[in-house]
């Protein structure tokens, strides 16, 4: 993702969903465009191993729903910033009223951004505090390179986890667990 550059005409959540589709997907950040490359294939397996995870809890409780990458969250109005972590989590009471035809006008309670290699750190870092600013309760770094999963909370404290690590879902998701070295098994080989 590259850093927008300052631009006089911004666009607003409405003009981005109007957008015909594309290869890859966009998000906007203070009214600019930015391109989203589709991801590699582990970076979709890790998210997906994440994400199913999340999801097995969150409906075996009824806590909420997971969400991939596909879907929008509007964070500001005036100038818009729209962004789509790789999985995220929203908590049932929180989506009422919702229209989930469109993007959803919240942030989600747990957004999970796993890194890319164009990815730098200025970018997950100004992303992290975006979720957080607008209200994330948990932001979730997922470094595959490095075998880490950093765990940003809303007080703006952070934990690093490694292998040996057991990252869980805290007051969020209730009863979430799974092991950091698990995130980043590779089965069927």
């Amino acid at each position: 993702m590259a850093v927008p550059s300052p631009r006089t005409d911004t666009l607003t959540a409405e003009a981005l969903a109007s957008l015909p589709d594309h290869e890859c997907h966009f998000e906007l950040i203070e009214g600019a465009l930015v391109k989203v490359s589709p991801a590699s294939g582990s970076h979709g397996r890790i998210g997906m191993r994440i994400g199913w995870r999340l999801m097995e809890i969150a409906d075996a409780a009824g806590l909420g729903d997971v969400f991939n990458a596909d879907t929008g969250f509007i964070l500001y109005r005036d100038p818009d910033t729209v962004l789509s972590p790789d999985v995220s989590f929203v908590r049932s009471e929180r989506l009422l009223g919702q229209d989930e035809d469109s993007f959803l006008e919240l942030a989600p309670d747990l957004a999970v951004e796993v890194i890319s290699p164009s990815n730098t750190a200025r970018e997950i870092s100004d992303k992290v505090m975006m979720y957080l600013d607008a209200g994330s309760a948990l932001v979730w770094v997922v470094e595959p390179v490095r075998r880490i999963v950093t765990v940003y909370q809303s007080d703006r404290t952070a934990r690093i986890l490694s292998d040996s690590d057991t990252l869980d879902g805290g007051e969020v998701l209730p009863g979430f667990s799974l092991p950091v070295a698990d995130i980043f098994a590779r089965t069927g080989r």
